[in-house]
């Protein structure tokens, strides 16, 4: 939970999110920073009101940093020195 703590005050920038006027959809977008893959996934929310995208920042923002360290520790275990331990 540390981790979760300090991407979401530290790097809480590096996760954009977009609202296609025309369609309604709204999606984040977040970066490695290893290989410099650009992971996107669609947000729904209940309604589709924009104003979601800011008020839900932060655990939108969560959900994309989870995404980013499954992917981190599947493609990049050596260059964050990741261990399996099993």
């Amino acid at each position: 939970m540390k981790l979760h703590r300090h991407l979401g005050e530290a790097h809480l920038d590096t996760v954009l999110t977009e609202h296609d006027e025309a369609t309604g959809k709204m999606r984040y977008l977040v970066g490695c920073p290893v290989c410099g893959l650009r992971y996107q996934h669609a947000v729904k929310p209940r309604y589709r009101d924009p104003r979601f995208l800011e008020e839900y920042k932060a655990e939108i923002a969560l959900v994309a940093f989870d995404q980013l360290l499954y992917h981190l520790e599947d493609k990049h275990p050596i260059e964050l020195r990741i261990v399996d331990s099993g």
